[in-house]
């Protein structure tokens, strides 16, 4: 079990920012660890995680289709009934899922932050999140999943820009556009779907990512794993018209502005979060007494004097090294050892001394036009 209300500091640990959404978490789970003893302590290596707030008559069905055998690997679906007012909770269990009944609403981040600790608690290895809605097909779970298992990915999201959507809205289309074009700007990786609900990922990336969010968990929790430098892949993946009951998102304007607070706050906390445990041992910020290490530079390889040749001088640049145009005119036709140039070299022993400087010569690599003439000698 995870120590979350546990810090010596009185802050809560990753993924919870408040205090009080631990103490809430913490009652639902005993409640749920009650009802389901060994079935919710031992959980299989996949868990089917799923958000329902008021989805009678919607979740029972979208259980039965989901499949018990992912990847040939047992699978346990998780529902958190997000302070439901309806019968939700009660259709889920009947469904044979595990339900962890929160009686308070706090929004679909909250519940699959939820979820996420149960399926990690539980010791599942594999966490896919699919929504209550029915509007993802069960039959794209496994080819979402068998990435993550191959060691692949560490987190797959279907993408219905890459697949194929039924909804017609064009605010929403536009939507979906911008969001990806901004995530992509934001993060360096190209994303064509930053809100898609079904995901596949290892059980313990959930764990690194700060999830705040109530609603909008979908562009926190990616851009959180893109910074944290997981490997996320896009697969094609389809979305259907939702058949019972209504979105709850509300207006597309209002949603897409808060939508876009959320994913530039997301991207800026998570940067420096990321940058902060990047930082090596000893740097800014590493706890007293600990001395920053030293780094060496490697030297480059230069060919030893043997294998030019004897009475040769050395090689006037390292191996591997490419002079310029400048450099190399300047080695050319015997000007490296022209007095004043700064490729000039002081003969000694074992080397040939330059010729003797010609009045008026100057090095190749300082040579300028002269003034008042062009580089082709006609006047300007």
């Amino acid at each position: 079990m995870e120590p979350s209300s546990r810090r010596s500091d009185g802050k809560s640990p990753r993924p919870y920012a408040s205090p009080a959404d631990v103490r809430i978490d913490d009652d639902a789970l005993q409640v749920m660890r009650a009802s389901y003893g060994k079935r919710a302590a031992e959980l299989p290596p996949v868990a089917l995680v799923i958000a329902a707030y008021n989805e009678e008559g919607a979740i029972g069905p979208v259980i039965e289709a989901l499949p018990r055998v992912v990847c040939g690997m047992p699978a346990e679906v998780i529902v958190v009934a997000d302070g439901c007012a309806d019968s939700t909770a009660k259709e889920a269990d009947g469904a044979d899922a595990i339900v962890c009944d929160v009686p308070v609403n706090r929004g679909q981040g909250a519940a699959l932050r939820l979820a996420y600790r149960i399926a990690r608690e539980g010791g599942a290895e594999y966490i896919v999140s699919t929504d209550a809605d029915g509007q993802y097909n069960p039959a794209e779970i496994e080819p979402l999943l068998a990435p993550v298992v191959a060691g692949r990915a560490d987190f797959v999201t279907g993408s219905r820009r890459m697949g194929s959507e039924e909804t017609k809205d064009p605010v929403r289309k536009a939507g979906v556009r911008f969001f990806a074009l901004l995530v992509s700007t934001l993060t360096g990786q190209r994303i064509s779907d930053t809100t898609f609900g079904l995901r596949a990922m290892r059980a313990d990336v959930t764990r690194a990512v700060l999830l705040e969010q109530p609603q909008y968990q979908a562009s926190e929790l990616l851009i959180g794993i893109i910074t944290h430098g997981y490997r996320v892949l896009e697969l094609p993946a389809t979305i259907h018209k939702r058949q019972v009951g209504a979105s709850k998102k509300g207006h597309n304007f209002i949603y897409g502005l808060r939508f876009m607070r959320v994913v530039v706050g997301t991207w800026w906390r998570e940067r420096g979060a990321a940058g902060r445990l990047a930082r090596p041992e000893g740097s800014r910020g590493c706890p007293p007494g600990q001395a920053q290490p030293s780094l060496s530079l490697p030297r480059p390889s230069v060919a030893p004097a043997q294998s030019i040749g004897r009475g040769a001088p050395p090689p006037l640049f390292p191996r591997g090294y490419k002079p310029s145009r400048a450099q190399s005119s300047a080695t050319a036709g015997g000007r490296r050892g022209a007095p004043g140039c700064p490729l000039r070299r002081a003969a000694g022993a074992g080397q040939r001394p330059g010729p003797p400087r010609r009045p008026g010569r100057r090095c190749a690599a300082r040579r300028t036009p002269r003034s008042g003439r062009s580089r082709s000698g006609s006047g300007t």
